[in-house]
C-alpha cells in the first residue's frame, strides 16, 4: 500500500507538471506571438492542448479534498481561503508593481492604482486560477450535503451554458466548476484509473494516440468550443493527461516535469517577471529569430526563473513569498487579546505554515 500511495502521488505531480509547463507555454507563446506580431509553430501546441489544458488543472486539484474537507470550518478556511487569499494579494502586488511603469505610460498612476483596487474584485490576469480555487473550496463545503449527481449536473449545465455575464470569477466558475467537483466526487474511480493504466502501458499509449488525433481534428476545426462537444473534449483530455502522467510515473527522464508540478503553485505565481524579462532578452539581441522557438525559450525560462526564485529565497527573510508567515494565520488572530476566549487555548503553529504548494492539500 505504501508503493501504490507513493505512486499516486507520483502520478498527481506528473499530472500538475504537464498542465503548469501547458499553461506557462500559452501565456509565452501569446506575449510572443503578440510582440512578433505573428504566429510560430509552438502556437499549434497551445492550440491542441485548450480544450483540457485548465479543465485537467481543476479535476487534479479537487482529487485530495476529500482528505479535508470534513474538518470545522476555521480550520478549513484556514487551509483553503486564507492560504490562497494571502498568495493572490501579496502577488498582485508584486506583479502590478512590476507592470505599473508601462501601465502609468498608457492610464496614468491613477490608471495603476484602479488597476488594483478592480483586482481586488476582478482577478488579475492569470492569477483568476489563485483567485478562484478558494470559491470552488468554499462552494464544494457549503453543497457537501446535496446529492452528488444533482450538484454536478447542475455544474455541467453552467459548463454547457457557456455564461458571458461580463464579470470574470461568475464566467470562470461556471465554465470550470464541474471539473473541479468531478475531481472531488470522483476521486476513487480517478485513482483506479490511473491504476490500471499503470497496469496497461501499451494500451494507455494505444488509446492516448486516438484521443490525440480526436482532440486535434476538433480543436483545429473550430469544433472544440461548442457547447457539450467542450464538456466531453474536456473531460476526455483531462483523462489523457491523467493516463499520460500514470504512463510516465516512475521514469526518471520526467522526473524535472514531476518536480515542476510538485511546485506548480510556485510556478504559476512567478513565472510572469522571467517571462517578460526573456521576451525583452529575446527581442533585444535577437539571438532566436524563429518565433516557434522564441515562445519555447520563453516558456522554458520562465519555468526555471520561477522555480530559481524559490530555490534563492529558502531559509532567507524572502521566503515569506512562498511561504505564508505565521500571523496570516485565522489561529493567529483567534488567539489576539481582541479576539480570544477564556476557554480557548492556543494551540502551538510553525513559524511559517506552509509552502505554497503542498501534497496534501
Amino acid at each position: 500500500m505504501a508503493g501504490m500511495a507513493h505512486s499516486r502521488i507520483a502520478w498527481i505531480d506528473h499530472a500538475k507538471g504537464i498542465c503548469i509547463v501547458l499553461v506557462v507555454m500559452l501565456y509565452a507563446v501569446d506575449l510572443i506571438e503578440r510582440t512578433a506580431g505573428r504566429e510560430g509553430w509552438l502556437h499549434a501546441v497551445v492550440r491542441f492542448a485548450a480544450p483540457f489544458r485548465m479543465p485537467d488543472f481543476f479535476l487534479v486539484s479537487g482529487l485530495l479534498l476529500s482528505r479535508v474537507i470534513g474538518r470545522d470550518w476555521r480550520t478549513y478556511l484556514e487551509r483553503k481561503v486564507v492560504h490562497f487569499a494571502y498568495f493572490y494579494l501579496l502577488w498582485l502586488t508584486i506583479l502590478v508593481a512590476f507592470e505599473s511603469p508601462w501601465i502609468a505610460a498608457k492610464a496614468g498612476w491613477p490608471g495603476v492604482a484602479a488597476l488594483y483596487l478592480r483586482s481586488l474584485v476582478t482577478p488579475y490576469s492569470m492569477l483568476w486560477f489563485i483567485y478562484l480555487l478558494p470559491v470552488f473550496f468554499v462552494v464544494t463545503k457549503l453543497a457537501q450535503r446535496m446529492p452528488a449527481a444533482v450538484m454536478w449536473t447542475l455544474a455541467a449545465a453552467l459548463q454547457v451554458a457557456q455564461l458571458e455575464t461580463g464579470v470574470k470569477v461568475i464566467d470562470k466558475f461556471a465554465a470550470y466548476y464541474v471539473f473541479f467537483y468531478s475531481g472531488y466526487v470522483l476521486a476513487p474511480q480517478v485513482f483506479r484509473f490511473a491504476e490500471a493504466v499503470s497496469s496497461h502501458r501499451g494500451k494507455a499509449l494505444l488509446a492516448l494516440g486516438a484521443w490525440g488525433v480526436l482532440d486535434g481534428t476538433l480543436a483545429f476545426a473550430g469544433h472544440a468550443s461548442l457547447p457539450g462537444i467542450s464538456l466531453a473534449l474536456a473531460f476526455l483530455g483531462a483523462a489523457a493527461a491523467i493516463a499520460l502522467a500514470a504512463s510516465i510515473s516512475g521514469m526518471r527522464v520526467f522526473a524535472p516535469l514531476r518536480y515542476c508540478g510538485e511546485h506548480s503553485i510556485v510556478i504559476y505565481l512567478a513565472f510572469l517577471v522571467p517571462m517578460v524579462v526573456t521576451r525583452k532578452v529575446l527581442v533585444t539581441t535577437r539571438l532566436v529569430e524563429d518565433v516557434g522557438s522564441m515562445s519555447l525559450v520563453a516558456t522554458i525560462a520562465a519555468i526555471a526563473g520561477a522555480l530559481a526564485l524559490y530555490w534563492l529565497v529558502r531559509g532567507t527573510r524572502l521566503r515569506f513569498l512562498f511561504e505564508r508567515p505565521e500571523r496570516i494565520s485565522l489561529e493567529r488572530l483567534s488567539h489576539s487579546p481582541t479576539f480570544a476566549t477564556a476557554n480557548t487555548s492556543p494551540t502551538p503553529v510553525a513559524r511559517y505554515s506552509t509552502v505554497v504548494e503542498r501534497r496534501d492539500p
